[in-house]
């Protein structure tokens, strides 16, 4: 019998498909972890909330920007999962002291969940290395060069490059 993630069909598609791939290379992560935190008594947790809660026990009460940058992700990001957390009861917001900055803050009920957070996180990142060092390329090391190719020359750019006259509709709105 197959596993869930085994791909029983065709061989691995090339670039074309690339973010169907990612996403599911992705899906199948987080699936997993979120099936661990439920294991370990964090059911309901989300993988992408573990960073941030993170961030936010070993730093204190920290702005959205500072979330983002110590989390690797865009301010928009940090933010929709800061508010995620509010809306789950694992942080609150409020002004920072010049009233511009929203600064986060964990609850007591997050506080109360990051021993068992950090330890499952250490578990996973050893089985995440222990996973990397089955591949010919560590792929921590490969999405990271990814990420500054693509800030270099973002994939609309390179898109452009390849079919000169595509991104220009006037029959559509010049919707880009």
């Amino acid at each position: 019998m197959a596993s869930p993630h085994q791909d029983t069909a065709a061989p691995s598609p090339g670039p074309e498909l690339l973010g169907t791939r990612l996403r599911l290379l992705l899906n199948l992560l987080d699936s997993d972890v979120a099936a661990v935190y439920e294991d370990v008594g964090l059911a309901g947790l989300r993988p992408r909330y573990a960073p941030v809660l993170r961030a936010l026990s070993a730093h204190g009460p920290s702005s959205i920007q500072d979330l983002a940058r110590a989390t690797g992700v865009t301010h928009s990001a940090a933010s929709q999962t800061v508010a995620q957390l509010v809306k789950e009861g694992l942080a609150t917001v409020g002004p920072g002291s010049d009233g511009r900055r929203r600064i986060a803050t964990l609850t007591a009920e997050a506080e109360s969940l990051m021993p068992t957070l950090d330890a499952e996180w250490q578990a996973t990142a050893a089985a995440a290395a222990a996973f990397e060092a089955e591949l010919p390329y560590p792929l921590s090391r490969l999405i990271g060069e990814a990420l500054d190719a693509l800030h270099r020359r973002p994939m609309r750019e390179r898109i452009a490059d390849v079919a000169p006259g595509l991104l220009t509709h006037p029959e559509r709105g010049n919707r880009t």
